[in-house]
């Protein structure tokens, strides 16, 4: 007889627990645990055959390739296009492009040689509606096939019998499971339909595209294990009424995780953005306050990107902070570093930081940047509007050196920049620059070599 105990499951993290508690013990979060019932099968205590292992030397690769979309900003972020039997999540705010960029990638899929049949699975659309979004994109897709069911079995049953090339499922929130008693898109649903789907994708070698909801924190709604079982985990970013979008990568087996895609939102659909540091860049207003130009890396690519800050007098006793694609606690240790190496009277100021088009910095050898953006603002001083600034702040307020100023170095000499502000304690950068390298030890020194009189 098939025995079920109940056990309870954090929405957050993915911790599990036998009693129901207000705060989940391993994240801290309250009011996260959701009940999920489980069923075992009484096996007994039998013996049971031994499985035959298999040597790693003797394991081939045959007829591996992988399934290549013809979107470039796409099959560079999932690592060099999508591998056969993988599964990945595709995760963003509601009405930021999701299902837009997917059915262009089939779209571009169907027109390839191979020829490959796809299956388009909607719990939230119905087909008339698909196809007007089809149409006014100009998509064609002929060897796309669309089935309206949110039931998993049915849909596994389907895929099974059809055999398509790539399956999208819009989305893993809407499917269910009849014998699990709750609800579409609680804890128990997204586990237990992720898992048939991830089961299915081994067996027959057949890619599966997850759409996934995301939470008002910008996490993927459902449960945390959901990330663990799939393959890729993609987050398309960007501000809703705004062009870009970018595409970026926070797991990823078959690839790098440093990887991002950007895309522009058009009439049209998704366009790719060749180059996004001209696009970045294009609409910067040389000799202005408070505009700083720095260089990130993101995968294999290099991006030039304009800090903005902005500095006013607070109209409150405690001022304010705001910061846009930037960490916020990052930016309050930077703001006491100037405030206590570089003293600079900020303790009165409000300051707000951005950096244009949407992006998000995670690496701190944008720091400096930052720093000279907001000293340029409260001084009234321009940055050198030929200078791209590169370089780590310490607590002491020393420069620290960053990771490859070589490719940093070339994007902004391809751009036309002439100076750049690096680290005193870098390596000398292994590149035939025309840029006037200026090298500075502390964030003093690289405020007065920076800002022009």
């Amino acid at each position: 007889m098939p025995k079920s105990r109940i056990i309870y499951v954090c929405s957050n993290c993915g911790a599990e627990f036998l009693k129901w508690a207000g705060k989940c013990e391993a994240c801290g979060e309250w009011n996260t645990l959701k009940e999920l019932r489980i069923t075992t099968s009484d096996g007994g205590s039998g013996k049971r055959e031994a499985s035959q292992p298999v040597s790693f030397d003797q394991i081939q690769q045959e007829g591996f390739s992988r399934l290549m979309t013809g979107i470039s900003e796409f099959d560079r972020t999932v690592g060099g296009g999508i591998v056969p039997g993988s599964v990945i999540l595709l995760a963003g705010d509601p009405g930021i492009g999701k299902s837009t960029l997917i059915l262009q990638a089939c779209d571009k899929i169907t027109q390839m040689p191979s020829n490959n049949s796809l299956l388009y699975v909607s719990g939230e659309e119905s087909a008339e509606q698909i196809k007007m979004r089809a149409d006014r994109l100009g998509i064609k897709a002929q060897n796309l096939q669309f089935l309206a069911e949110t039931n998993i079995d049915s849909i596994v049953a389907t895929i099974d019998k059809t055999k398509p090339g790539l399956v999208i499922i819009d989305s893993i929130q809407t499917m269910c499971q009849e014998d699990i008693p709750s609800s579409s898109g609680s804890v128990a649903q997204v586990r237990a339909c992720a898992l048939k789907l991830i089961e299915m994708a081994k067996t027959n070698h057949i890619p599966i595209v997850l759409i996934g909801h995301v939470t008002k924190g910008g996490e993927v709604a459902g449960p945390k294990t959901l990330e663990h079982l799939v393959d890729c985990v993609l987050y398309l970013e960007g501000e809703r009424y705004g062009t870009y979008r970018i595409l970026r990568g926070t797991k990823n087996r078959f690839g790098s995780t440093d990887e991002a895609g950007v895309f522009a939102m058009t009439e049209t659909g998704m366009a790719e953005v060749k180059n996004p540091s001209g696009v970045f860049l294009q609409e910067r207003k040389k000799g202005a306050t408070g505009s700083c130009v720095t260089a990130t890396l993101e995968g294999t690519r290099t991006f030039l990107l304009e800090i903005q800050a902005l500095t006013s007098l607070t109209n409150f006793g405690y001022p304010r902070r705001t910061a846009s694609g930037f960490d916020f606690n990052r930016m309050q240790l930077l703001i006491a570093v100037l405030q206590k190496k570089a003293r600079l009277k900020l303790d009165n100021q409000d300051v707000y930081l951005n950096i244009v088009g949407g992006f998000r910095i995670r690496e701190p050898a944008c720091d400096l940047a930052f720093c000279l953006a907001i000293a340029s603002s409260y001084t009234g001083k321009t940055v050198d509007p030929e200078m791209v600034v590169l370089g780590e702040v310490g607590l002491n307020g020393e420069i620290r050196s960053v990771s490859k100023p070589e490719k940093r170095i070339a994007e902004a000499e391809k751009l036309g920049f002439k100076k750049v502000l690096v680290p005193a304690f870098s390596q000398q950068p292994q590149v035939n620059s025309h840029c006037k390298i200026i090298k500075v030890r502390t964030i003093q020194e690289a405020i007065e070599k920076a800002l022009q009189k």
